[in-house]
């Protein structure tokens, strides 16, 4: 099926919006499931195509789910060890999280290779690796993913600051006896939720502070977990309103999860304050935007996943901006469709690019090329003139849940399409 989005811009967005549930928490939360025999109930989970993926593949393994509301509830007594196909985890690069889980109460665990976002080479190393280091053998083939062998609690330094990583190690060990310690552990606000939810089945998890984890691991129990609010969801909400000079007022936003980017935020003039309810207010028609440098990092840094969001931004801004992308090559591939709406943009390699503004856009066909690039693409549609076209918006509804709906009660003009 072929969906589109027809966007008229223009329209200042006012009103008031709650931010869903995180998904990249929910993912390996639904994951962590695994290791808890009986029923698991988790609060705040997004309807989204990622998450109904996940779920099935759970199902498969014979985990029995009810997804009610945003209420998703996984009896994983019966869980098999079985090897995972292709159809079911190349649409979900986030199935990785299911590594560390199943080796740890099976002993083995195969799957293909997951897929998801085309965002340059994003191989599977850094969990062969970790796993490795705590026991497993690794006897994968050009096809399919396989490790196998008795985990054993101990020391893990993790190649690269990963999060899928950090998480697989995490799950993996919640279920070792004794004590296993993590370095070069990631510290995005969805690991933390993980943390949080390992601690209350049982698990002990102590974050040192140095990127350093250290789990006591046993038997967990199954209980009740809410899932924290998106805080890559709340990012681009700011910046929709900044852009079409509108007013938001924002429930659910955690500062601490966005620190860096709303520094950066108001290093750009972006008008934005707190209520005493914890709301977040942001003032678009008082943001005089001016030019920024942003560099993306690992958390606390700038989120890699609001750097095409805030691109957008910059084509608003008085002045020359700059965007370093130190993660991943393929993030900038949608100023090329900035472009064709009439940006000023000097692409200076695969991580580098100057953006120069301000510039009217002018409404295009445009595609979206990753769950993020297309949200940014939705923001340019807002705050261009005319009408633009958005293809390839499954990637879109992979990671926000009823951004049309939302985006129709704030005033915008937006229209889905279907196509078979």
């Amino acid at each position: 099926m072929t969906i589109r989005y027809r966007i008229q811009g223009g329209t200042p967005l006012t009103g008031d919006v709650q931010m869903s549930g995180s998904k990249n928490a929910a993912l390996p939360l639904l994951a962590g499931s695994l290791l808890c025999a009986g029923v698991s109930t988790f609060q705040n989970v997004p309807r989204l195509r990622d998450i109904f993926t996940m779920l099935s593949i759970l199902e498969f393994l014979g985990a029995k789910t009810t997804f009610e509301g945003n209420t998703v509830t996984i009896d994983a007594t019966k869980i098999e060890n079985k090897a995972i196909p292709h159809e079911m985890v190349s649409k979900l690069r986030g199935s990785i999280v299911l590594l560390g889980p199943l080796l740890a109460r099976f002993g083995k665990v195969e799957m293909a290779y997951p897929g998801g976002c085309v965002l340059g080479k994003r191989p599977v190393s850094a969990h062969t690796l970790a796993l490795m280091q705590l026991g497993a053998k690794d006897t994968s083939t050009n096809d399919v993913l396989r490790l196998e062998g008795k985990l054993k609690a101990g020391e893990v330094i993790l190649s690269e600051f990963s999060v899928t990583a950090t998480e697989n190690v995490m799950l993996a060990a919640a279920l070792l006896p004794g004590t296993t310690t993590i370095h070069m552990s990631a510290s995005e606000p969805h690991v933390k939720d993980v943390e949080l939810f390992l601690n209350n089945r049982g698990a002990k998890v102590t974050d040192t502070g140095t990127h350093t984890l250290v789990i006591e691991g046993g038997k967990l129990t199954p209980g009740e977990h809410t899932v924290i609010s998106d805080y890559l969801e709340a990012g681009a909400f700011i910046l929709a309103a900044l852009v079409t000079k509108g007013r938001l007022t924002l429930h659910g936003v955690v500062r601490e999860h966005l620190i860096s980017f709303l520094d950066a935020t108001k290093r750009a003039n972006g008008v934005f304050s707190w209520g005493k309810d914890g709301t977040l207010i942001v003032d678009g028609a008082k943001s005089d935007l001016c030019g920024v440098k942003i560099q993306t990092n690992i958390f606390p840094g700038f989120p890699t996943d609001l750097q095409a969001p805030f691109g957008v931004m910059m084509t608003q801004a008085k002045g020359v901006s700059r965007i370093f992308e130190i993660l991943y090559e393929g993030r900038m591939a949608y100023l090329y469709e900035l472009e064709k709406m009439g940006a000023h943009i000097e692409i200076l390699n695969a991580h580098q690019a100057l953006i120069i503004g301000p510039t009217k856009l002018s409404g295009r066909t445009v595609a979206s090329n990753d769950i993020r690039a297309g949200v940014a693409m939705v923001i340019a549609a807002l705050c261009a003139e005319g009408e633009t076209v958005i293809t390839d918006v499954h990637y879109i509804e992979r990671g926000y849940e009823k951004l049309e709906e939302k985006l129709t009660k704030l005033g915008a003009k937006i229209t889905r399409e279907e196509e078979e």
